[in-house]
Parts: C-alpha cells; sequence; structure tokens
C-alpha cells in the first residue's frame, strides 16, 4: 500500500511501509546505541567520582520496583531490574521516534542537525515524567533530586544526539537513494 504525499512544499515523494519499516529499525537502532553510549559514559563518571559503576541501574530498578510495589528486590535484583529497564525503555523510545518521524510531514526532518535538534528535544521532554518518579517513589533529598536531575538531562542529551543521527543520517541516506534511483522524487533541502 502506497500513500503519496500531496501539497507538501518540503518534500514530495511516497511513504511505503518499507520507510516507515526502515524508521522504526532506524529508531529502534538509535535507541539501543544511544543507551548504551549514555550508560557507558555514566558508569565511567560514577567510577571516576568513587561510586560503583552500577549505581544508576540500581537507583532505576528500585524506582520501578517501589512503582509496581514489588517488595524485597536486594540489590542484585534491583540492578538486574535497572539494566531490563534501561535496555526496554531507550530502543521503544527511538523506535517511536523513527517512526513518527517517518509518518508525520512537519517532523519529517532533511537535515542531520534538525533530527538531532528534534531528537533532543523528544527524549527530554518524554523522560521527564520517568524522572520525576525516582525523587518521588524513593523520597529524595532536594540535593540529591537537583544530581539526579542534573545527571539525567546530560545523559539523556547523549541518548538524544545519538538517536537523532542514526534516524537523521538512515532517513537522509534513504531520500538520497530514492531520488537518486528515481528521477521522479524530489527533496528540497533547506
Amino acid at each position: 500500500m502506497k500513500k503519496t504525499l500531496q501539497d507538501n512544499s518540503r518534500m514530495t515523494g511516497r511513504i511505503t511501509p518499507t520507510s516507515f519499516a526502515r524508521g522504526l529499525w532506524r529508531g529502534l537502532i538509535g535507541g539501543f546505541v544511544g543507551t548504551a553510549i549514555m550508560d557507558l559514559a555514566l558508569m565511567g563518571i560514577l567510577l571516576a567520582f568513587g561510586s560503583p559503576a552500577l549505581t544508576c541501574f540500581s537507583i532505576v530498578g528500585n524506582t520501578v520496583a517501589r512503582f509496581f510495589s514489588i517488595q524485597d528486590v536486594g540489590m542484585g535484583r534491583a540492578i538486574q531490574l535497572g539494566l531490563a529497564t534501561h535496555y526496554l525503555v531507550g530502543p521503544l523510545v527511538g523506535a517511536i521516534f523513527g517512526t513518527v518521524v517517518t509518518r508525520v510531514e512537519a517532523l519529517r526532518v532533511n537535515t542531520l542537525k534538525k533530527s538531532i535538534l528534534l531528537a533532543i528535544l523528544y527524549v527530554e521532554i518524554l523522560s521527564q515524567p520517568l524522572l520525576a518518579m525516582t525523587p518521588i517513589l524513593l523520597k529524595m533529598t532536594v540535593p540529591a533530586t537537583l544530581q539526579w536531575y542534573g545527571g539525567s538531562f546530560v545523559m539523556h542529551l547523549m541518548l538524544a544526539v545519538v538517536l537523532g543521527a542514526i534516524v537523521g543520517y538512515g532517513l537522509r541516506q534513504e531520500s538520497t537513494n530514492r531520488s537518486n534511483s528515481n528521477n521522479i522524487h524530489h527533496i528540497e533541502r533547506n
């Protein structure tokens, strides 16, 4: 099933199931890679400041456990739960981003810079309700809450840049390949 885009001054062409799937997969990969880079950087920073490398996973795991009212979550299980949460949420957030920018004309990007900026906005806004649960459920102090938000902002910024770059590059590459192989499709660049 092909749907023709009409009355769009920035892009003409077809949205195919293939481009939809590619957007989804690029977002999934971008979310996974961005999460991995974020976690590696975070573990390095924690170690540099003398904290255990897996502290963040423990915090996330304890937050998830409290949210679902799971009692008796030991440190090992909290870390496993936090790791599982990171690697379920990160790729899912990426897949949604890749799908949305492929399907919604107003969000379709034609430059890498715009893709990265849109991903930053998306990730930082989307993460706020998730981040708010931790200080509330774990009853953090004000200084700990400020540290949590500051660190989370920087870490999610890293994830968003990687996500935006992978999705943006992939969509630009797809558009370039499509226009080179079929002269009917034309993309106007800013």
